[in-house]
Parts: C-alpha cells; structure tokens; sequence
C-alpha cells in the first residue's frame, strides 16, 4: 500500500477504481536544421498540418453539441484553440524560424509554443495562465499530426477507472467516456485549468499538480481518491479501504443534502442573512449557475468578448451576452466586472507596449480610463443589459480615488448618451468596485463614500500583500490568504464599507474554502461568490454557524500574528 497527500484539490469527493494511465505516444521534435532549398516544402507541411488541425477540431467542435450541459464549455475551449490555430500570430511565427533560423518545421512549432506559454505562464492573472494549456494543447495537436502519430487510444477506456495522467487536455476529456472516469490525477496543471473546469463541471473527484506519480502506479491497480483532504492510496488493505467507504458514504450524505436544501435561504442559526453567489465567465456559465439556486451572479468576467476573437467586441455583442447573463438569473443580481486585460494579459489587438513588470502594469481600469473608447463601448452594453434584471457595474485594480471618480464620471456621459438616443436603462444602477490593492484596503472609508457595494478580490490582494507570486512555485508557499496581514485587510475592508452603509462580498478563491467560510462570517462578510459547483456546501456550513460565535473567534484570530490555516 502506498500512500501520497501531495496536490491540489480541482473538484472535491471521492472516487475508487483502477487505474487507468494515459502514456502518450509523442516523440521528441526533430531538431535537424534544414537547407535554404527545402524552406518551402517546410512550410507547406505546416500548412497541412494546420489544415488537418482544424478539420479535426471543427469535428469536436461538432461533438460537443450533443455532450451533457456539464461538458458545454468545451465548446468553448475548442473555439479557442480554432482561434489560437487560425490566427496569424502563430502561424507568423512558425514560419518565420522556418525563414530566418532554417528550423524544420517540428522545431519551430515546439520553439514558438514554448514562447507563447511562457508568455501566458507569467501572468499574475491565474485564468491567463491557464491559457498557456490552449497552446500546448495546439501544439501537441500539430506535433501529432507531422510526426504522424496516432492520440491516446482512450477507447480501451471500458470500465469505471481513476484516470491517472501527467496532464489532460480538453482534447482527451472529448475522446473519453465520462461515464466511466471515476476520478482524475494529473501530474501537472492547475486548480483553475480545464481539467478542474470540466471535473467540477461533471461532478468528478480531481487532484492535480501531485507531482510525479505515473512511474508509481501501475494500469489496473487499485487507486483510492480522497478529494476532501487531498490523498491518494494505491493496493489498499481492508481496514484502508473500509475506512474510505465509510467517509465516502459520509461525504455523499452531506453533498445529497446540501443539494436538497440548496434552494433555502442562507440564514445563520441567529438570524443573520448572507448571499451566496456564483462566479462566471459566460453566458453559459451563468446559465448552469443558475440551477445551483444561486442568490445571483457575483462576479460575471466580461473579458471572455474580448479574448475570444481578434477584434474588439461589438457594443451589440456585448449587450446580447450580458442581457443573456441576466435573464438566465431570474430577476436575481447579476454583477458584471468591468475589462480586466491589458499589460501582461496578452490581447494582440490592443497593441499595448511591453512591460518590464506586468504584475504592476498598465491592466484593468487603468487601461480603461487610457481608451475611454473600448471602456464606454462596453459601458453603454452593460447600462443596456441593466433594463433586463437587476444588474451592478464592478471597476476592478482601483488604487486612486480620482481612477474611480473618472470612472463614474465617464459612467455619467453613457447614461446621458442613452437617454438622448432613447435606449431604455435602469436608472438606478449600483456601482461598486474591488479591492485587490493594498491602496484600495487603505482607502476604504473614501472609497465606501463613492459606491454601493465592495467586493474583495483575495486572490490579487493576497498576491500583492504577501509579495508572493502565486504562480511561482519557488514562492508558492508563502502565498496564504490566511496570513494575518490579509485578514486584517479583509476585516479593515468590511468595517469601513459597514460604516457607509455598503454591503461587502468576497469574489476570490477564498470564498469557496470551506475552512474560511465561519472565518468570513465571523469578519462581516455579507456576499459569498465562488463556483457555482462550491456554493452549496459553503451555503450549508453557514447555515449550521452561529453567527456571534464566529464574530468571537474571528476577533480572537485578528489578534494573532501567526497564520492559523493553509
């Protein structure tokens, strides 16, 4: 019996079942240099390669549409990577080693991927950098097709099994059949990655990033998942393997009744009342929110327009996609965040001068308030969307009292604008922002005075508080929203936006963990917004708190300058 507790928890539960390792055929990229002569024919083979490429994803494209509603943003994902193949970036830069270096066209095609991931993989932004899987993902599609190598044979793939990988693309998570896949460890990847989407998304146990393990586990051998605590136990003996059950059992109760009560109230066992919300990306996303019983949308990021496609989105555009996110809620909130691209976010099309430090770059609001064109754009389709439901417009990466008045002020032309032109909007929109900045926390009072509502964002906050960059795994350890600093800043937040009279919810990371969640309740906390998958669990936790005695332990905690979890 061998037992591992490294990782991190994708999608929680538990799974049990043999395992099923996808080793993949792929082969080192030739690295032969070739003759001036043969640069055509080179590029001619790319051009194959690209065109096979995107027949076969036209194909999953295809796929997906009769896939259940879980699976529906691979769609998504496969659009992206149609873009990704199609685009002109890629393909400039494949031929171009081919032309300038005389790299045949494997090399050029893994030298070109490994300059866009590593561009992607050094954003602070955790989505963005997960984009860096899309590319490997093109890539490895292409390798495949030049070296004329057959993809994972997951058609042998015939009974419930654990899949065990070094990492899985959208790709793979098409070709298997869902039914069968128990659980899912993977070598690599991340918490906010298309495996932990699409397990989420299905309901399935995930740990990924366990480092290695394939080389430990044997096809077929039995694998026990724990995706509540983060273990793995292979050949485990009976009194192991009892124990699991009866946790899993345990565990099943839980979930089958958090779900039964999902569409109740969140109210602590003293009276107190919390929203608990659901974080998305799309108009899909909010749509499948909606079937958690969310009390609404507490976080819609609007940058999917505007990274799905080489041109800036339409004003139409983005008023049909947000009018879709707010009727899908049902009259309940929807709180759409405004663009938050630019510096290291690489969106080719807005041109934007490369930083030496992107984590602190021009992005956000900053960016907004330098194209006052792209940000009224998208201001009057949010204003628009708002005669559809209840709808709030969220700045983000606000530092400076005159960022957000400018904000408002350009916010005021819009709604002149649409008046004039006859376009129906609520006139009573509530306007709020993040807190992500230590300026922000600092701030608060002044900041409180000029909106309706907060929404702390503790993924960046903890990230520039620590000075620990989350996807640096030199200093991932010292990245802990628990660390007393932050809590204080939360608490700091919530006192001062409690004093105007502002609601104050949490839309990062942290909301979702269950070890938070009396923590946050005990801090004030009034709006929860995580994964829409996450919100029925944290909705039972709270309603079984008391919320006086969090507020005592809470109080208790501030007084440590030691981290009491993570």
């Amino acid at each position: 019996m061998n037992i591992w507790n490294d990782g991190k928890i994708a999608s929680e539960g538990y799974a049990s079942g043999p395992a099923f390792i996808v080793q993949r055929d792929e082969r080192p990229a030739c690295t032969d240099k070739i003759r001036e002569e043969e640069i055509e024919e080179e590029i001619l083979r790319f051009d194959q390669a690209v065109e096979t490429g995107v027949e076969q994803l036209r194909k999953l494209l295809e796929e997906t549409q009769s896939l259940p509603v879980g699976q529906a943003g691979n769609a998504d994902i496969f659009a992206g990577h149609l873009e990704i193949l199609t685009d002109c970036t890629l393909y400039e830069e494949v031929t171009g080693r081919i032309r300038r270096d005389l790299e045949n066209v494997q090399m050029a095609l893994q030298l070109s991927a490994d300059h866009f991931a590593a561009a992607f993989e050094a954003m602070d932004d955790a989505y963005m950098r997960e984009r860096a899987d899309d590319v490997r993902d093109v890539e490895r599609r292409l390798m495949l097709i030049l070296q004329g190598v057959e993809e994972t044979a997951f058609h042998t793939l015939r009974e419930t099994s654990v899949v065990v990988a070094a990492d899985l693309t959208p790709s793979d998570t098409i070709r298997m059949n869902m039914d069968l896949v128990a659980g899912i460890i993977t070598e690599k990847g991340g918490v906010t990655g298309h495996v932990g989407i699409i397990a989420r998304n299905s309901g399935i146990p995930c740990l990924v990033c366990v480092g290695p393990i394939l080389h430990k586990i044997r096809n077929r051998e039995q694998v026990l998942l724990d995706a509540e605590r983060g273990s793995i136990i292979t050949s485990p003996d009976r009194e192991t393997q009892e124990k699991f059950c009866r946790n899993a059992a345990a565990y099943r109760d839980m979930c089958k009744k958090a779900k039964e009560n999902a569409d109740l109230p969140c109210i602590t066992v003293d009276g107190r009342k919390l929203s608990v919300c659901a974080n998305a990306g799309s108009p899909e996303e909010a749509e499948q929110a909606a079937a958690y019983s969310v009390d609404g949308i507490g976080l819609f990021r609007s940058e999917f327009l505007y990274m799905r496609q080489r041109r800036l989105p339409t004003e139409e555009e983005q008023f049909e996609a947000y009018r879709s996110a707010v009727r899908s809620m049902g009259g309940r909130e929807v709180t759409i965040r405004t663009l938050d691209i630019g510096g290291d976010k690489g969106v080719d099309y807005f041109q934007l001068p490369k930083e030496e430090n992107p984590f602190l770059g021009c992005r956000a609001i900053r960016i907004c308030l330098k194209r006052p064109d792209i940000f009224k754009t998208q201001l009057r389709a949010i204003l628009r969307a708002s005669a559809f439901g209840r709808v709030r417009i969220m700045f983000p990466m606000i530092a400076w009292v005159e960022e957000l008045e400018k904000a408002l002020e350009i916010l005021k032309v819009c709604k002149k604008e649409l008046r004039e032109e006859g376009k129906p909007f609520d006139e009573g929109v509530e306007t709020g922002i993040m807190i992500e900045t230590p300026a922000a926390v600092i701030l608060a009072q002044e900041l409180a005075s000029r909106v309706d509502f907060f929404s702390i964002g503790t993924n960046d906050l903890t990230q520039y508080m620590l000075a620990a960059d989350r996807g640096n795994p030199e200093v991932a350890p010292l990245y802990n929203p628990f660390h007393p600093a932050v809590l204080r800043c939360i608490h700091h937040v919530i006192r001062a936006g409690h004093e105007r009279h502002i609601p104050v919810g949490m839309c990062g990371e942290l909301a979702g963990n269950i070890e938070a969640a009396r923590l946050l309740l005990g801090l004030g906390l009034d709006e929860f917004s995580m994964s829409a998958p996450s919100t029925p669990r944290i909705k039972q936790e709270l309603r079984a708190a008391n919320y006086g005695e969090a507020a005592g332990a809470a109080a208790e905690a501030l007084k440590s300058p030691y981290t009491i979890l993570g």
